[in-house]
């Protein structure tokens, strides 16, 4: 671990450190000042990135949650309204940004366990435009869905629910902060996942374990327009090579995710072992924790944790998320299950 040693965090894949090669690439990176496009290092990472995902171009963001937003705007106009599922990142985590930022109305479909909207969900939640209504401006699905333990959403139905909207006119955003992790787990390249959808957002700085950055990727008019939008939300970046390189050795760490997997799913036997925890097997990396039956609330089973020196999140009243990643390995996983195991134990 890179983690303080009486620490195993599991808060999140975005706490892992970068390796020593992760250092030494930012410290002899090649830079420019980037919103010139004179950065090499950078042009490169996008470069890379766009043939990772399929995408004719791509454009590097200090964050998944601004390229979601960015997103929002390019596809939308003020006043339209924008549809997604209901525990989604953007809907949920993202501060009503599409609504502060881009002027957008938000309106919710329930997808439930599915993660992604039916066909039919989505048909019936297109509006058209009219002398009362808004009109769907955009889309937006996730894979994987982080709300719902990382599941990784097949592509058929991505592509079912995406082909609804374009049929209709309407283009679809996929938030896709660990599209990888879904490629992984699906066995499929990356490419295929992103193919239905018109844009792709993907972190760098989650399971991938670069310091700091995502990818916004999509045709080239659409990252013309994206770039100048990260602009008018403050995300010009000048000597941005010294954390685009760590990026680009980022995304060589795509296959060793099936170890962030392979650790989750034991974890989340581990867990499930314990008197009243109900923990399902993964997908990917995150383990959702219910502990409604053992009597304990989330915010004290994760305060607790804390002391035992155990890093997780409060999800709902009695949902806790486990993240596994590339900073945690086989013995701690095990040392964590023991650790909880006491918390449980003591708070049952």
């Amino acid at each position: 671990m890179d983690t303080d040693e009486d620490t195993i965090d599991l808060r999140s894949d975005t706490v892992t450190t970068p390796s020593e090669a992760m250092r030494e690439a930012a410290r002899d990176a090649e830079v420019g000042d980037d919103v010139y496009r004179d950065d090499p290092t950078v042009n490169e990472l996008e470069r890379r990135a766009a043939e990772a995902v399929g995408t004719e171009a791509a454009l590097y963001v200090p964050s998944g949650t601004m390229a979601n937003q960015i997103a929002v705007h390019v596809h939308t106009e003020p006043g339209q309204e924008l549809i997604l599922e209901r525990e989604s990142h953007i809907y949920r985590w993202e501060l009503a940004g599409a609504a502060k930022l881009s002027g957008t109305q938000t309106r919710t479909l329930d997808a439930g366990e599915r993660c992604v909207p039916t066909p039919e969900a989505v048909r019936e939640g297109l509006v058209d435009e009219d002398l009362h209504r808004p009109g769907t401006g955009l889309l937006a699905l996730e894979n994987t869905h982080n709300y719902r333990g990382g599941t990784a959403i097949p592509v058929d139905r991505i592509s079912a629910a995406a082909e609804v909207a374009r049929d209709a006119g309407v283009p679809v955003h996929l938030d896709g902060a660990r599209v990888f992790n879904a490629a992984v787990a699906l066995g499929v390249d990356a490419s295929e996942i992103v193919d239905p959808v018109d844009s792709v957002t993907f972190c760098l700085s989650k399971g991938l374990g670069a310091p700091v950055g995502s990818i916004l990727a999509g045709d080239e008019a659409f990252v013309e327009a994206a770039r100048r939008v990260r602009k008018l939300f403050g995300g010009g970046m000048r000597q941005a090579g010294m954390i685009a390189a760590p990026g680009l050795l980022a995304l060589e760490n795509v296959d060793r995710l099936a170890d962030d997997h392979a650790n989750a799913e034991r974890l989340a036997a581990g867990l499930d072992a314990l008197d009243g925890v109900r923990a399902p097997e993964p997908d990917t990396n995150i383990v959702v924790a219910h502990t409604e039956d053992a009597g304990i609330a989330a915010a004290d089973l994760v305060t607790a944790c804390k002391d035992a020196g155990v890093g997780c999140v409060e999800f709902d009243d009695y949902a806790t998320r486990f993240t596994t990643h590339l900073d945690v390995d086989g013995d701690d996983v095990d040392a964590a299950i023991d650790r909880i195991g006491d918390v449980v134990a003591e708070l049952a």
